[in-house]
């Protein structure tokens, strides 16, 4: 018998395994529709399995074996769906990539993964021509062809749809506390770190804070499969038996007619989505759409107003891909701007830089644990001081400051790291400063995050000259567009003669923030430069 017979708080493998789920609910209920496509397509449990089965099969085929990291750099919709689950089904291990990945930050995560197959849509192949591909060894091209490669055997689609073949399940059954994925989050004094979430991570994430949704409930994904915001969710929807909708992305205009088409009656609104709903002309079809519960986050001041407009009660709370909402309100919650309080099943503390539990009232940092193992990450791949960092004295710290108040309320109050959140990314400024210093006019750099008139960050990049160098912040950002994630471009930049330093020399990244934007720095979008996400061609069904 396994441990989790004999330990409550693990729960069987068929309620957090993804192919024991699949196999669990295509035998049970085979007929309902699991998934619901943007373009009126429909997959139900048994048609479910036995897509990701047949995708499964062409990736064994390919070599890929239990234990296995495997890349998926998709859009949402059908491909990044079938792909993820079936790199679960054989016991292999989901790397999901950030669509804007490029350049050295591209190259990272593809050295960091170990990897040796990627699976890809065409019109990203482009990327990987300009970069060391390190373990990789096989690409499977998605809507497009392949080509000849410098150092990578690139497969058509067709592979992973093969003719004949049986699957061979995996050599050792897969455990809640095995690897199921390893999702990218930005470092701040170092490259990005490739968080280790388990299958009781994922599960924990879900069915804790998320114990409002039933079967019953279908929930709207518009956010990247690639983020814990996308692909979390998705896995509970497919524990408890309920649905999911996929589309590409937000947006505004068209949320509300998504809404219906599809028949979504949950969503996640990160960052401006509320507020960009809110701020659309009131109209008769603000009601009479199905949607029943959002998760707000953060939560705004107009949360009772949007909740009263769109009849759709409201929920908020904090997370981050390395734990599993270890903070969530109750419904339609007070006091506006909380996170809420802790859920069942964790601790939380707010301390100083020496672990000591700050005075009620004081602002500190929120560390983190849960009484259920493997309820959170195992660590960061193949970075051990990172991981040492964060699992400091049997606590997960978050590196965010909070404070509490007499009612036990969270609030969440700053970041600690230099983190820098825009649109719903968070962006390294290590990786900025990295590309902004690439330039050859460049001496130094520091990247802080400053206001946005939309309630969340941009970057503003201060920077240091070279000698004798001359640089007209225009140039500086033409250099960038190719070079970055879209939403990494700096929108500020400005030149100083020196970076401020403490006496050991390390910048001084407080004094920038503080000033902020100050006369004389350039603009880019009042200098009419616009950076875009680049839109990838999907195939819904």
């Amino acid at each position: 018998m396994t441990t989790a017979l004999y330990d409550p708080r693990i729960p069987p493998r068929e309620a957090c395994i993804v192919g024991e789920a699949i196999d669990r609910w295509a035998r049970d209920n085979p007929d309902k529709v699991f998934v619901q496509f943007a373009d009126g397509a429909t997959w139900t449990f048994g048609q479910l399995r036995e897509v990701v089965q047949q995708t499964a099969l062409g990736l064994q085929q390919l070599g890929v074996k239990q234990g296995d990291y495997v890349i998926s750099w998709l859009p949402n919709g059908a491909d990044a769906l079938r792909v993820s689950f079936a790199i679960n089904y054989l016991g292999a291990i989901n790397v999901p990539a950030n669509l804007a990945y490029r350049g050295n930050l591209l190259a990272h995560v593809v050295r960091n993964s170990r990897a040796k197959l990627i699976v890809l849509h065409g019109d990203l192949l482009p990327r990987l021509d300009d970069i060391d591909c390190a373990a990789l060894t096989q690409g499977v091209v998605l809507d497009g062809a392949p080509r000849p490669h410098k150092s990578l055997r690139l497969h058509p689609a067709e592979v992973l749809a093969p003719k004949s073949g049986s699957l061979v399940p995996p050599e050792q059954p897969i455990e809640p506390w095995d690897t199921q994925m390893v999702i990218y989050t930005s470092g701040t004094t170092g490259p990005s770190k490739g968080v280790l979430s388990s299958y009781l991570h994922f599960y924990t994430g879900g069915a804790e804070p998320f114990r409002y949704l039933t079967k019953d409930d279908r929930y709207l994904i518009n956010l990247p499969m690639f983020h814990i915001g996308g692909c979390g969710i998705l896995n509970y929807m497919l524990m408890i038996g309920g649905s999911i909708a996929i589309v590409e992305s937000f947006e505004t205009g068209k949320f509300w007619q998504v809404v219906r088409d599809t028949g979504s009656t949950s969503v996640t609104l990160l960052g401006v989505m509320a507020t960009f709903l809110a701020k659309q002309p009131p109209a008769p079809t603000d009601r009479g759409h199905g949607l029943r519960t959002a998760i707000m986050v953060p939560l705004a001041e107009d949360a009772p107003a949007f909740s009263q407009r769109f009849g759709c009660d409201i929920y908020s709370g904090f997370n981050m891909t390395e734990i599993s909402t270890p903070i969530m309100t109750d419904i339609n919650p007070s006091p506006i701007s909380s996170c809420g309080r802790p859920r069942r099943g964790v601790e939380t503390r707010l301390v100083d830089e020496n672990d000591c539990e700050v005075a009620p009232g004081t602002i500190g940092e929120l560390i983190v644990r849960t009484d259920r193992p493997w309820a959170m990450n195992s660590g960061y791949l193949g970075n051990p001081e990172a991981t040492a960092r964060a699992w400091r004295n049997g606590w997960f710290h978050t590196g965010d400051a909070f404070r509490v108040d007499e009612h036990g309320n969270y609030f969440f109050v700053d970041r600690m790291k230099d983190a820098i959140r825009r649109r719903g990314e968070n962006i390294s400024s290590f990786e900025v400063e990295t590309e902004v210093c690439a330039h050859p006019a460049v001496k130094e750099a520091a990247a802080v995050a400053v206001p946005s008139e939309h309630g969340e960050d941009e970057v503003l990049v201060a920077i240091s000259l070279a000698p004798g160098a001359e640089l007209d912040p225009a140039d500086l950002i033409g250099f960038l567009i190719p070079r970055m994630a879209h939403f990494m471009v700096p929108r500020y930049v400005r030149v100083v003669d020196l970076l401020p330093r403490t006496p050991t020399q390390k910048v001084e990244k407080h004094l920038i923030r503080a000033e902020g934007i100050v006369a004389g720095t350039f603009d880019r979008e009042k200098a009419g430069i616009s950076v875009k996400r680049e839109r990838i061609g999907v195939r819904a069904s």
